[in-house]
């Protein structure tokens, strides 16, 4: 009865269809349960000079008001660097950052508090955008560098771009995106006894939202339990901004010793937590007369926010994809954080990868204009080769292996009719005065691992009862990803059991400690691996009970546990034919436990080959590749810059799925979110660094309007693939970065206008931006010819 490779529904898909499932805000009301609020900066700059709390105080429902001096513990706080206050002291670095917490009766008298504090501030001039950061040099961290192998003489690298020839320059622009996950940032803290502290909360990160409220409450972190039951989506925006609202909400449990839940409305989760990061990269790429990379220089540069959140290693995954699929014979990189006057930004989907990947996507597209050969060919050309030694070492030393990026484009370029479609958007174009449509292709090779070596690691708990059914614990959380779904389907079929027999527990720091956060696309690889570790301890006891139970020495049976077979919901010997003398699965767990058989396991799983030197920028941070391409075809009305996207065809390895359902779900949801990343979805400042799009009116995510008109999704065979879990692949990432084909569309639909002028899009192409693009290129172009 396997159940892995089958698309079973999700474990909460009824709920969630039903609306039964279960969020924060959804959860009973505790007996003397307070709403909690906040009080945030109103300026991006400046200093606190006073706070008077008396007109709120005196609003009837208010319970408490507190501030930094309130803190059990230090006022910072960070996952990388410790350099974020959890609640302003002095300095203020964002609007909306958080300065006096609320804890109320009701939400009216928290509302009504908040609007009766008087914060005095002194206004100092804010640093919003890169170029203010590094015209000022504020920065976090240091500027990162990485050198590919030949790269390192100055003379010789220089040499290359001298003497290629063709050489391109410029900079490139991406902006930020919302996470805009369905539930916001939401926390419920419940006191206990002894002064410890229970935190219920939507995170990705428990082990990361114990420590940090432990820290803020000056208590141990055995002294802090935190649950996550489940969360309505995460994106990465929960990995560690999660743990303020925790903060917030046991600071009022703690000093009211009364339940405290704070849910954030969507408007004020949008204010003040961090998003994808805004890039601007300057670049140079040389190459030859048939498209080939001999050089390129990359040098980023993110906007990180205030505080360092993940910023650092999230530039650091940006740098380790400049060079997306293709393999570049002399190659360097640098990286610098700018901080500014903006909430710290954070992990997204993708982390940093995308930003990468979109740079030198853009300069193939360009290559591709230059030498005058279309665009899918260049990539061919440029692709790292399996098997060649030559053409298979990233700019940081790893070996690309066991991938297949030819035989994907082959496959692709097949089943989407490229050509045939290329020839027929050239010929619209030819003769539409109304409209362009452009037609690309984009591949992604995404690693697989966290970059942090000591994060590659997980623990789970396995419970086998009497009856024959199992609870399985895990460090990892469910936010709609299927994590749960694919965990279950692995125990079950370890114990050969139907999957309605097992059942995965909310994680909890209390029976899975020190926990990496589900993120990097690995919560599969390593809770999963972790989960079958303790299956297996387990059954090796049984197998030992069984043998022995099984032994008879009148039939010459000696007690041999590798012939013990737990199959199809029984136990025994394969030794022994008769049906008689097999033992249904229940009631045999039912007497291992009377025989003082241990039926649960702990199970641990370190992610194995991963080592990178951070110093010299060298090494092997990730397990393995995920890999993949898409082709959209797009059409842009001349006269509106409308953006109407026809198909797209996407076709990825992601080796054995675990659940097919699950993993096509994954391909589709991230796709699409790439797609919003590259087209509609733009954040707005005004210039004092007020976030103006907060709210799905404002800020817009993509609809069904948004969708290509038609959608091929399919998955590529790769025997090579040797490595992983039931050698399945991750999954919940690499998709995103495909959206970049539709953006490369839209730039493919521009050249049709641009002649052989340069085109400058920058990410996101709304249609404000693709329409002024197009005016730009014809006024150009116009006045070019007169």
């Amino acid at each position: 009865m396997p159940s892995v490779g089958k698309p079973l529904p999700h474990e909460s898909a009824v709920g969630h269809v039903t609306g039964t499932a279960q969020y924060i805000d959804d959860l009973p009301r505790r007996e003397g349960e307070l709403v909690v609020s906040f009080v945030g900066a109103p300026i991006a700059s400046g200093r606190l000079q006073s706070i008077d709390l008396k007109a709120a105080r005196a609003v009837p429902g208010v319970v408490c008001l507190l501030t930094h001096e309130d803190l059990g513990g230090p006022n910072h706080f960070g996952p990388i660097i410790v350099d974020e206050p959890f609640l302003v002291e002095d300095e203020i670095s964002y609007i909306g950052q958080p300065v006096v917490v609320i804890g109320a009766e009701s939400a009216e008298a928290a509302r009504q508090a908040r609007e009766l504090v008087k914060l005095q501030c002194e206004q100092q001039t804010a640093v919003l955008t890169i170029d203010d950061a590094i015209k000022a040099s504020s920065f976090i961290g240091p500027k990162r560098h990485m050198i590919s192998p030949g790269a390192e003489d100055d003379q010789a690298f220089e040499s290359a771009f001298d003497e290629a020839p063709h050489t391109l320059s410029g900079q490139f622009h991406s902006n930020g995106q919302e996470q805009f996950y369905f539930e916001t940032q939401a926390a419920l803290a419940e006191p206990s006894e002894a002064g410890t502290v229970k935190v219920i909360s939507s995170t990705q990160n428990p082990t990361e939202a114990q420590a940090v409220v432990a820290e803020a409450l000056g208590l141990g972190m055995h002294q802090v339990v935190c649950e996550c039951p489940r969360m309505g989506g995460g994106f990465g925006g929960k990995e560690t901004q999660s743990s303020l609202t925790a903060v917030m909400a046991a600071l009022v449990a703690r000093h009211t010793n009364r339940p405290a839940r704070l849910v954030l409305d969507r408007g004020d989760d949008m204010r003040i937590t961090g998003k994808r990061h805004q890039y601007q990269t300057d670049y140079r790429v040389a190459f030859d007369d048939e498209g080939n990379l001999l050089a390129a220089e990359f040098h980023f540069y993110s906007n990180g926010g205030a505080f360092a959140d993940l910023s650092t290693s999230v530039m650091e995954r940006t740098m380790l994809h400049a060079d997306n699929a293709y393999f570049v014979p002399q190659m360097r990189v640098t990286g610098q954080v700018c901080r500014t006057n903006l909430p710290p930004n954070t992990a997204f989907r993708g982390f940093g990868g995308p930003q990468g990947l979109a740079v030198i996507e853009s300069c193939l597209q360009e290559i591709s204009r230059v030498v005058g050969i279309d665009a899918m060919e260049v990539r061919q050309r440029n692709l790292y080769c399996d098997g060649a030694p030559q053409r298979s070492v990233t700019h940081y030393g790893q070996i690309v292996r066991d991938h297949v990026l030819e035989e994907i484009f082959d496959q692709l370029a097949s089943s989407s009719d490229y050509q045939r479609r290329l020839a027929a958007v050239d010929k619209f174009n030819a003769s539409c005065a109304t409209h362009v449509k452009g037609l690309a292709i984009s591949p992604v090779k995404f690693g697989i691992s966290f970059t942090t070596k000591f994060l590659n690691q997980a623990n789970a708990l396995v419970n086998v009862y009497t009856d024959g059914t199992v609870q399985v614990s895990t460090g990892g959380t469910e936010m709609g990803q299927g994590l749960n779904t694919k965990i279950k389907q692995l125990v079950a079929d370890e114990f050969d059991l139907p999957i309605e027999s097992v059942r995965l527990m909310t994680t909890s720091t209390e029976k899975n400690n020190n926990t990496s956060p589900t993120a990097a696309s690995a919560g599969t690889d390593l809770n999963g691996a972790a989960a079958l570790n303790a299956c297996r301890t387990i059954i090796a006891r049984m197998k030992q009970y069984a043998a022995d139970l099984f032994a008879n020495a009148e039939r010459g049976l000696v007690a041999s546990p590798e012939h013990i077979q737990i199959e199809g919901g029984y136990v025994f010997d394969d030794r022994v034919p008769d049906p008689a003398r097999r033992i249904e699965f229940g009631e045999f767990c039912a007497m291992a436990r009377r025989e003082r058989v241990d039926l649960g396991a702990r199970g641990f799983f370190a992610t194995p080959g991963v080592d990178y030197n951070r110093e010299t920028g060298r090494g092997n941070p990730f397990f393995y590749f995920t890999t993949g391409a898409a082709v959209a075809e797009v059409t842009i009305d001349r006269f509106t810059g409308e953006l109407e996207f026809n198909r797209a065809d996407l076709l990825m390895d992601i080796g054995k799925m675990i659940n097919p359902g699950v993993d096509r779900g994954q391909v589709i949801g991230g796709f699409i979110q790439g797609v919003g990343w590259v087209t509609n979805e733009e954040l707005r400042y005004d210039d004092t660094g007020q976030l103006l799009s907060t709210g799905p009116t404002t800020y817009k995510i993509p609809n069904v309007t948004d969708l290509p008109r038609e959608l091929n999704v399919d998955f590529i065979a790769n025997a090579k693939h040797q490595k992983n879990i039931r050698l399945s692949k991750a999954v919940g990432e690499p998709p995103l970065m495909l959206g970049l084909a539709v953006w490369l569309a839209a730039r493919h639909a521009l050249a049709s206008i641009a002649g052989d002028q340069p085109i400058n899009l920058a990410i996101p192409a709304t249609g404000e931006e693709l329409l002024m693009t197009m005016t730009n290129l014809t006024t150009a172009s116009t006045a070019k010819t007169t």
